[in-house]
């Protein structure tokens, strides 16, 4: 036993490392309403400010999404860490709203810098033989990072003094002690090149990749989404229409999502890659029916419960398809397909957001909700069929072919 977490050590502080970046996105979550009364904006700006993290991602993702499998793991994901913590000085120093703009761009960037290549370096940092276990904790960091971001940061901003101030403080002691860690791990890749020889990434996968590619973005946009509205309007509407002013509530009620996501990537190895696609958009299916309800009913249990339906099918789907999609890219192109993959999955947690945001003025937040559950519903539908149809293929279903 011993041995065998001696061996997985690696693979789990980098897992670690990942988590303490991601959460740093996610910590303004409930402190938006604080925001508001101290630079008196709209939801709509909310909203904008919440996608500007999403820019960011899909800017390092195109322009440099590949540069750790040249340069290596270990130099990109402590650019990743110097964003994030150029983040929570911004966030530390903000006194006009142009200050959320940049913490939120530059947040975007640490994120961008670290999805692709923290998820291809944990693989990589696995014991021989456990890469479906390598994939659950690369995933499991990601989206338990995201769902420790709100949730620490509505406890302290609730319970402890300096509500928009302490959340970035610790965390910045907390990007500060990763970065320590990371320099102590062993670097993955063995044939570095120089950074001038990464170039902008166009759209385009190895045609091996592509039959897995497609249906594991469309699962990924969806969860996303779902995700998206989730950590920007959820607190406005939990506080203006179902009274619920206590921040870190909110931030627990979207800390579950993220959590359900990781619980739903647990059932993949057990239910296959195969079917986790379609069983987790399933899901998500019903965890947007459930946010209707919530939404025209104003009941907080099914807000809660969407939370964890909706998260869990978001993990099955996303687990499933980085799964699928790293397998079929092999190693020397995994980081650069992973990113990808992340590039569709944040064009889903920005867009949505922004025309949610738009609708809030004319329909409502209310109506402005049930407008985007019913366009994702459609997407997931479809998504569903096709999967049930045509199933993605995994390495075994391959090899038999």
């Amino acid at each position: 036993m011993n041995g065998d977490l001696r061996a997985w050590r690696p693979c789990l502080l980098a897992g670690a490392v990942f988590a303490v970046c991601m959460a740093g996105t996610t910590l303004p979550t409930p402190l938006y309403g604080l925001y508001q009364e101290k630079f008196d904006f709209s939801e709509l700006t909310v909203t904008v400010v919440y996608a500007v993290y999403a820019v960011g991602v899909i800017g390092v993702l195109l322009l440099a999404g590949n540069a750790s499998d040249a340069v290596g793991r270990r130099p990109v994901l402590l650019w990743g860490l110097g964003f994030a913590a150029a983040s929570a000085v911004c966030f530390l120093s903000a006194n006009a709203l142009g200050w959320l703009y940049l913490g939120r761009l530059m947040s975007g960037l640490s994120a961008g810098l670290f999805t692709g290549a923290a998820s291809a370096y944990v693989m990589e940092l696995a014991p021989r033989g456990g890469s479906s276990r390598a994939t659950f904790v690369a995933t499991a960091a990601n989206m338990g990072g995201l769902g420790c971001g709100p949730l620490l940061a509505g406890v302290l901003s609730q319970y402890a003094d300096w509500p928009l101030y302490l959340p970035f403080a610790v965390h910045l002691t907390l990007v500060a002690v990763s970065a320590l860690v990371l320099v102590q791990l062993p670097e993955t890749v063995r044939e570095r090149r120089p950074l001038s020889t990464v170039r902008p990434q166009k759209p385009e996968l190895p045609p091996r990749v592509r039959p897995v590619f497609a249906p594991a973005a469309v699962a990924s946009f969806v969860g996303f989404a779902l995700f998206g509205v989730f950590t920007s309007v959820s607190p406005s509407f939990l506080s203006q229409s179902l009274d619920v002013h206590n921040r870190a509530v909110s931030g627990l009620i979207v800390a579950l999502a993220f959590f359900a996501s990781t619980a739903g990537q647990s059932l993949v190895g057990k239910v296959g890659v195969s079917r986790s696609l379609p069983l987790g958009c399933v899901a998500l299916l019903g965890g947007l029916a459930l946010l209707a309800a919530a939404l025209y009913w104003d009941l907080l249990p099914l807000v809660v419960l969407s939370a964890l339906v909706g998260g869990a099918g978001q993990g099955m789907s996303f687990r499933g398809s980085m799964a699928a999609v790293a397998e079929a890219a092999g190693a020397e192109r995994r980081a650069a397909v992973i990113s990808a993959l992340f590039v569709v999955a944040y064009t889903g947690i920005s867009v949505p957001v922004i025309g949610v945001g738009l609708l809030v003025g004319p329909i409502g937040l209310e109506g402005a909700g049930l407008v985007f559950i019913g366009c994702m519903a459609l997407l997931v539908t479809g998504a569903s069929v096709y999967l049930l149809r045509r199933p993605v293929p995994t390495p075994e279903t391959s090899a038999a072919r």
